[in-house]
């Protein structure tokens, strides 16, 4: 992949089946402890019902392959999803989905991350987060730390 052919651009319906293997693919890189492939329905259905009405989503992708994508709420600032295709971290593809995310909800960008997420804390401390508290996910129930940013 070069960066010239990476494009950002807005998440479109026709993308649903890509961004959820991916995002599936990417967790269970991730944690391959936990059988994500059991999860499916789960994720299709909170990605249809919670993530497309409520978040503003964009996509990253190389020649029509999706790589990543972040979802954001403008009004919240709260990011619920950064996904990197495990073949591409330590890319420059999370930092120009963070970026996107920065322009989308220019006043803060709040998220939660898993505790044990050593890399993806070192990523977000590395682009002006600050923890902000403890937490616990109310979805997956892990111990997770909030992270903010703002300008």
């Amino acid at each position: 992949m070069s960066e010239q052919s990476l494009k950002l651009r807005p998440y479109a319906a026709a993308d649903e089946d890509a961004a959820v293997e991916l995002w599936r693919r990417t967790w269970q890189a991730a944690y391959p402890q936990i059988d994500f492939a059991a999860r499916l329905p789960w994720w299709r259905a909170r990605w249809r019902d919670e993530l497309v009405p409520q978040a503003r989503i964009v996509v990253a992708e190389t020649d029509g392959v999706l790589e990543g994508f972040v979802t954001v709420e403008p009004g919240t600032g709260y990011l619920d999803q950064i996904v990197v295709a495990p073949e591409f971290w330590g890319s420059n593809i999370a930092t120009m989905l963070l970026d996107e995310a920065k322009r989308l909800s220019p006043a803060r960008v709040e998220l939660l991350v898993n505790k044990d997420n050593t890399r993806a804390i070192r990523f977000y401390e590395k682009h002006g987060f600050i923890h902000a508290g403890d937490d616990v996910n109310p979805v997956s129930g892990r111990r997770v730390y909030r992270m903010r940013w703002r300008p």
